[in-house]
């Protein structure tokens, strides 16, 4: 019955939603803000074009879930497609990727803090300083330099290839290294970029295997890309899906563990010490980073299909303080999501429901 509920609250927000203008105020009620120092944001993507992008907090003291705080909260819809967010100090920056913007809130009472535009397809947000963040982007063929006390966009870094169709190097998660910048190009690409942050400019690339979905730096300075082999008919090939495990310093491959044909392995992260990975692969696999042995399972789907590519565990989150394993289940795309909390021993603590679609976590 409680799920009958929900489900009939999200789909009424879907259609208020959908007439609302982006800048609209609409009376709602505040949720109580986390009274506790220690949450999670779970960032629910929403279906595509629906405008139905929401953000849930997860209170990790009192296991309480707040579903949709952003809108509840000021009355305004977060947007359409949210991918990820970051906190920097007391605030939080949620990337709405088909909306081209990046929201703002106080993540201690979830109030509006402003937001920051004239974005063209927004990945992930990377700060280098209080003045200047990077933003990826999926389509914009360069990277977006941004001020986040202005909330202003500043310049770009031009990573355009008029070579071919193909590889024009869409940008997606980043990971910094000492003054450098690491960022993985994912659709119809094969490249990691090494950015200059002095000078906001592209000083380095390797080639890797098709489409690096994502990547992470381990306690040793090891850059770790997971690829998930483009898809069948995808001009740009089709291939096994590869972890790589690649020396920051030299910018060569020291390991690499290929998966199946028609596998699709993402969520790539690591626990608190930075010693141990985590990705779905339609189960969650564990790898230990100094480890020469295959990845193991670490908790299993119960999704009869490990590689099925739509709905099922769909993001994964890795607390940094207590290296507890977040898995988000996306179900059938449409109706809200799950998410199910384990120990860093893989022992079951919790689950809840959220919004539709969740695909990132967020830590405060």
């Amino acid at each position: 019955m409680r799920s009958g509920i929900i489900y009939g609250f999200v789909l009424l927000s879907i259609i208020a939603s959908s007439c609302m203008k982006d800048d609209e105020l609409w009376q709602r009620a505040e949720v109580a803000p986390a009274d506790s120092p220690s949450g999670v944001f779970i960032v629910n993507e929403g279906n595509f074009m629906y405008n139905n992008a929401s953000l849930s907090y997860y209170d990790t003291e009192t296991n309480e879930v707040y579903n949709d705080i952003f809108f509840t909260t000021n009355g305004l819809p977060l947007g359409d497609v949210a991918i990820s967010m970051s906190i920097r100090d007391s605030l939080g920056y949620v990337v709405v990727n088909n909306s081209g913007k990046i929201n703002i809130l106080d993540i201690n009472n979830f109030e509006y803090r402003g937001k920051i535009t004239g974005l063209t397809s927004p990945r992930y947000i990377h700060f280098i300083n209080d003045t200047k963040a990077y933003v990826s982007d999926l389509y914009a063929q360069a990277i977006s330099i941004i001020n986040p006390a202005l909330m202003e966009l500043t310049g770009s870094i031009d990573l355009r290839n008029n070579a071919s169709p193909y590889n024009q190097h869409p940008t997606e998660q980043m990971v910094e290294y000492g003054s450098y910048v690491f960022t993985n190009c994912w659709s119809f690409d094969n490249k990691i970029m090494l950015i200059d942050t002095y000078d906001d400019s592209v000083v380095d690339s390797m080639e890797v295997y098709l489409q690096p979905r994502s990547m992470v730096m381990d306690r040793y300075n090891s850059l770790w890309v997971l690829t998930d082999g483009g898809y069948e008919g995808n001009p740009l090939g089709y291939e096994a899906p590869a972890l790589m495990r690649i020396d920051a310093a030299t910018m060569s491959t020291e390991m690499v563990w290929r998966f199946d044909k028609g596998d699709w392995p993402s969520g790539l992260e690591l626990n608190g010490r930075r010693d141990t990975l985590y990705f779905i692969n339609g189960d969650v696999y564990r790898h230990a980073v100094l480890s020469e042995s295959a990845p193991e399972v670490f908790i299993e789907s119960p999704y009869n299909d490990s590689a099925a590519a739509g709905g099922g565990f769909y993001g994964l989150g890795v607390d940094p303080y207590s290296s507890e394993v977040y898995v988000a289940d996306a179900i059938d795309n449409v109706q809200p999501g799950v998410v199910y909390r384990y120990s860093h021993a893989a022992v079951p603590v919790d689950t809840f429901r959220v919004g539709i679609m969740p695909g990132s976590f967020c830590f405060k």
